[in-house]
């Protein structure tokens, strides 16, 4: 048991709201990734010896450019795959002050369309559905906001 628990894959990811609207990243279409061709939300794997906000905020500037302020946790998720550690904070640059380094398109998506189960991709003008971690994410929001 403690072997597994060992090998147990651990993520970070940040929930960022700007005017009422969810900060989202398009992920690659690319076989084999969690959740291809789906919108989540920006973060990633923890690395060795690295805290889940450590993590977060080194994927932030890895995917986006953006060294950010106060990120404070908000909730952890776990299953028989993963744990998933949740940050919440505001964004304070407007999208174009971003730059997207990772995933095919980025967007600040409305709870209504969130809720809708997919989202527009103004790059490739069409509408795409929510990777799992995002689904969650919105239900916590949901019952607690």
């Amino acid at each position: 048991m403690a072997a597994a628990a060992e090998l147990m894959l651990e993520v970070a990811l940040a929930m960022l709201e700007r005017d009422g609207r969810w900060l989202v990243q398009l992920r690659d279409d690319i076989p084999g990734i969690v959740a291809p061709g789906c919108w989540g939300l920006f973060g990633g794997h923890l690395e060795p010896g690295e805290s889940p906000e450590q993590a977060v905020r080194r994927e932030l500037q890895e995917e986006i450019s953006w060294c950010c302020g106060d990120l404070p946790f908000w909730f952890r998720h776990s299953n028989p795959q993963r744990i998933a550690h949740f940050f919440r904070s505001s964004l304070p640059l407007p999208l174009d002050g971003l730059q997207l380094l990772e995933g095919q398109d980025m967007t600040l998506a409305g709870l209504d369309e969130l809720a809708a189960g997919e989202v527009w991709s103004p790059r490739l003008q069409q509408s795409r559905p929510l990777a799992p971690s995002l689904q969650l994410a919105l239900e916590t929001l949901r019952r607690n906001p």
